[in-house]
């Protein structure tokens, strides 16, 4: 069983990849495979943090144009309206 910080994060699947990169590399170095659940626990507790930083920042804009659309919709709903009563 993994035990870590940010374990929610295993359920992605990109994060699932860089595991298995840090698993690969890890591995190497210690000469034998140090298993999923070793690997998992190593990154989330090394790298997660840092993972969450890059996806929170990454997502920001994403729902600053989601505002922008929502607003220009409100917009133009107006605009079609006020052209109705002319």
């Amino acid at each position: 069983m993994i035990k870590a910080k940010n374990i929610e994060l295993l359920k992605e699947e990109r994060v699932q990849q860089e595991i298995s990169r840090h698993r690969w590399i890890e591995s190497e170095k210690a000469g034998q495979d140090i298993g999923y659940d070793k690997a998992a626990g190593d990154w989330l507790n090394l790298y997660s943090d840092g993972w969450l930083a890059y996806s929170k920042s990454s997502q920001e804009p994403k729902r600053e144009a989601k505002k922008v659309v929502t607003e220009a919709k409100k917009v133009v709903a107006e605009v079609k309206k006020t052209a109705k009563k002319k």
